[in-house]
């Protein structure tokens, strides 16, 4: 059935809810401190792929090697995504989505030095610049946090693209390993701040939400369509990810930009859509 569906399509609806769970985790932030949505996200996808994958019973037929990747990419995905919701609690969602693309133009420029990528990020540093620049006297705080989560989504996907070509645990499975991991390393870091939230029914059922709209469905997603499309394919349609931050943000959180955050976002953007990675 996954291959008569459009690759396209799995892309699509990623870029939805890449952006699209953390608007909820927004609303949900009046109710849970920023870093206790942030562990109800990574626990309850763990619980999710804990329950779907059991990637337990490959963990063993791993090499030392291979294990201390799936640690070290847990480990990268639970302070990212503490870094990412506690920036977007201080900034709006369009912001620190197009910073998260900043070191992902970067890294095509220093793997495949030309032209084109030097002036992609050329685009995407002046389209981060125009989000960032009137808000570092005002929230330098929340800007330190974007380029954080920015840096680690960078490491991210360094260390995931290694986790796919795992053997014997590559994958959603490797996928589902990190995330387990992951769980770990946020509860040590955040349990605390999510403690409220377990004796809050409404609470516990949107964090649930949360993790599922946003590290399973868009993951899963983009396994799906990252095994079917070409890479220069795929880093094209990343393009659509800022703006697409951009919509939701609007829709769901009424966080209308302006005229020069509108015109940051389409540098980045740009930026993003003309660069090239490394074959």
């Amino acid at each position: 059935m996954s291959s008569r569906i459009p690759a396209q399509a799995y892309f699509v609806v990623s870029a939805v809810f890449h952006y699209l769970g953390p608007a909820f985790a927004v609303l949900l932030f009046t109710r849970v401190d920023a870093l206790g949505v942030a562990w109800l996200r990574i626990a309850s996808a763990a619980a999710v792929f804990a329950l779907w994958r059991r990637p337990w019973r490959r963990f063993g037929e791993l090499d030392r090697a291979g294990r201390r990747l799936l640690l070290a990419w847990g480990a990268v995905l639970a302070v990212m995504n503490a870094c990412f919701y506690l920036a977007i609690d201080r900034l709006p969602l369009a912001t620190v989505a197009a910073i998260e693309f900043l070191p992902v133009v970067a890294l095509a420029a220093y793997g495949v030095r030309s032209a084109r990528n030097a002036a992609a990020l050329v685009l995407a540093t002046g389209g981060v610049y125009l989000l960032t620049g009137a808000r570092f006297a005002g929230a330098p705080l929340a800007v330190a946090l974007a380029f954080a989560n920015a840096g680690l989504f960078a490491l991210y996907i360094v260390l995931g693209h290694r986790v796919s070509r795992l053997r014997g645990m590559g994958g959603i499975d490797g996928l589902a390993g990190s995330m387990l991991v992951a769980a770990v390393v946020a509860t040590a870091m955040a349990g605390w701040a999510a403690a409220p939230a377990l004796l809050d029914p409404v609470a516990l059922v949107a964090g649930a939400g949360v993790g599922i709209a946003s590290s399973v469905i868009p993951y899963v997603c983009d396994q799906l369509a990252m095994a079917r499309l070409a890479r220069a394919t795929y880093a094209l349609l990343v393009a659509l990810l800022p703006a697409t931050a951009t919509v939701v943000g609007v829709v769901v959180l009424a966080q209308l930009p302006t005229l020069a955050e509108a015109a940051g976002v389409g540098l980045v953007v740009t930026g993003v859509a003309l660069h090239r990675g490394a074959a």
